[in-house]
């Protein structure tokens, strides 16, 4: 009787391991599928080092992707699927591709499967992905969604003398003709309705000339504060420190590539026309 009730304990432990991952195989798009699970294996294998924090893991997995060619727009497609492409990458695939990893060797695993897991965890409202409106398409909402659930630390407000912007998020529906997804009208309602918890949203952020006082460790995310009407962030990074500053690691669409920005983070946002600042993201130990 011992053993049979042993028995059943281990098959229940087994049946909520697998059902913690939501996303069924058929779900899971990769660049190139038997490349890409090697890869991924091979960075977790051969990165792990207990003791680490999720920083360093953010900066040592960062810069292993520098010189991946840039590719635009490589979360999109019909039906929403969760996208992993190694062999370019977007601003936001590079970010939460680095971030999923790091967590992965965070919590000791090195298995593509635990990445995946970590990936959704990230990219989709609630950990679960259901549809294209369940991405987390805004930087706010993404930051709202993971530090309620643990994943991240919003930093920003702690490391400088913050300032606060009051900003209604709706360039998505207001640039419909951009989003191939929101020529369906359900999809557009629902992105429609997630606005509405972001009209009038307030976020701190740090202008672009504080950003040189501010205590930014390598391994933060950075967000770059965006001018356009609309839209509350318009690029992200990961801070490194070159020579004593910190500068930005990205996949840039003008060198069309991962790389490390070639100035300081605070000349490289004083370059941006478009940008008023930056908010700061740590990943959370």
């Amino acid at each position: 009787m011992r053993y049979g009730s042993i028995l059943i304990s281990a098959l229940s432990l087994l049946l909520i391991n697998i059902s913690a991952y939501a996303v069924s195989p058929s779900q899971v798009h990769f660049g190139n599928e038997s490349n890409d699970t090697i890869a991924i294996t091979t960075l977790l294998v051969n990165n792990l080092k207990p003791g680490t924090s999720l920083n360093n893991y953010m900066v040592i997995i960062g810069t292993s992707f520098e010189g991946t060619p840039y590719a635009g727009g490589t979360l999109e497609g019909s039906p929403e699927v969760l996208r992993v492409n190694l062999q370019g990458m977007d601003c936001v695939s590079f970010v939460e591709t680095v971030a999923a990893l790091a967590q992965t060797l965070g919590e000791r695993r090195t298995s593509w499967i635990d990445f995946i897991y970590n990936l959704e965890r990230l990219r989709y409202r609630g950990g679960n992905m259901n549809g294209y409106a369940s991405r987390l398409h805004y930087f706010s909402d993404w930051v709202v969604d993971n530090h309620h659930r643990g994943n991240i630390t919003e930093v920003t407000d702690r490391i400088a003398n913050a300032s606060y912007l009051v900003k209604t998020l709706d360039f998505m529906t207001q640039n419909r003709d951009k989003y191939d997804a929101l020529a369906d009208s359900t999809e557009y309602e629902r992105i429609k309705n997630i606005q509405v918890g972001f009209r009038s949203h307030r976020f701190p952020y740090i202008k672009s000339t504080n950003i040189g006082a501010a205590n930014i460790l390598p391994g933060d995310i950075i967000a770059v504060v965006s001018k356009t009407p609309g839209l509350d962030v318009s690029h992200l990074g990961i801070a490194v420190e070159v020579n004593g500053k910190i500068h930005l690691l990205h996949a840039s669409s003008k060198e069309g590539k991962v790389c490390v920005s070639d100035v300081p983070l605070t000349e490289y946002i004083r370059r941006n026309r478009n940008a008023i600042g930056i908010r700061v993201i740590r990943m959370k130990d």
